[in-house]
């Protein structure tokens, strides 16, 4: 069969059929293009063993940030995606290499950004002392908006762009609220008395018609707030709190996740709480409970003298 056409339709199956989002079908589209390029694949006979460890060899040759070659993770997209494009086609009777003959690369430990519990609390902070010295209004909305934009973070481990797109209809008598997250999964997440008190505040000081929950921009003409926004705003309250180390939006939903474990949270909970599809991806914050069963160990396990 014409490649490109199986391809149109295997874009179209996992959009229509299993709901993947549309960055998600552009990805899979930029992925298999490439590799029916460089590989000169007319037909879906053209997909060979073969053909697929070139690609690889190609892959693993092509530059990536600074001196380095492409990312194994990225490498792995590629894969990723040419695998799922085989179980189609199988899916569909039509003829295919196995899609079980193409394993990822083994990736190294993802390494966390993470923040000691009083740089946290510095950074927590950092919004809500500016707001109470200002005295200029939009300004004073922007920290009060940067203070509820922080507690929500860390009350609900929400991914960043999860946060942007929540609408300012919260309700907020409520402890919980219903997110859509990754692959269209909603999931519950829960708020505390101080992100609950925080995005009250901030709502309150708020002028403008716009829905959305969280917005930037100049007083007239707000607009909703975008990641990139708040990576940019969270910058700036890093140096103030004096914080050297790297911090992102995701280093407060790394810090969501080990207060919960170090707390005594089962793992599985946490999952679910973060909206991982699999508990492999969970599995990155076990230094946490490996020093609490390291200290269970210490304290419970009998020593010969």
């Amino acid at each position: 069969m014409d490649a490109q056409a199986a391809k149109r339709q295997f874009l179209e199956y996992i959009e229509i059929e299993r709901g993947r989002a549309v960055k998600t079908v552009e990805n899979y589209d930029h992925y298999l293009s490439r590799y029916f390029e460089q590989m000169g694949v007319k037909t879906t006979g053209d997909i060979t063993e073969q053909n697929i460890r070139e690609f690889r060899l190609w892959l693993n040759r092509q530059p990536g940030s600074g001196r380095d070659s492409m990312k194994r993770r990225t490498q792995n997209y590629y894969m990723i995606a040419l695998r799922a494009f085989l179980k189609f086609l199988r899916k569909r009777d039509m003829p295919a290499i196995s899609p079980e003959k193409i394993e990822l690369a083994k990736l190294p430990e993802r390494q966390l950004d993470l923040i000691t519990s009083s740089e946290l609390d510095r950074l927590m902070k950092a919004p809500r002392e500016a707001a109470a010295k200002e005295t200029d209004p939009h300004k004073k909305r922007a920290y009060l908006r940067d203070t509820a934009i922080f507690e929500m973070l860390f009350s609900t481990g929400l991914r960043v762009s999860e946060l942007c797109s929540l609408n300012s209809d919260l309700d907020l008598s409520r402890d919980e609220l219903s997110v859509r997250g990754k692959g269209e999964k909603v999931r519950v997440v829960f708020l505390s008395p101080a992100a609950k008190e925080a995005v009250r505040t901030y709502l309150k000081a708020r002028d403008d018609m716009e829905e959305a929950l969280f917005v930037d921009g100049r007083p007239k003409h707000p607009h909703r707030i975008t990641p990139r926004d708040v990576q940019r705003h969270l910058k700036n309250y890093v140096a103030r709190a004096g914080i050297t180390s790297i911090v992102t939006p995701h280093t407060l939903r790394h810090a969501f996740a080990t207060d919960l474990l170090s707390n005594g949270a089962d793992i599985r909970s946490v999952q679910q709480l973060l909206g991982h599809a699999s508990i492999n991806t969970t599995q990155i914050y076990t230094h946490v409970t490996d020093a609490h069963l390291r200290e269970i160990h210490k304290k419970y396990h009998s020593r010969r003298t």
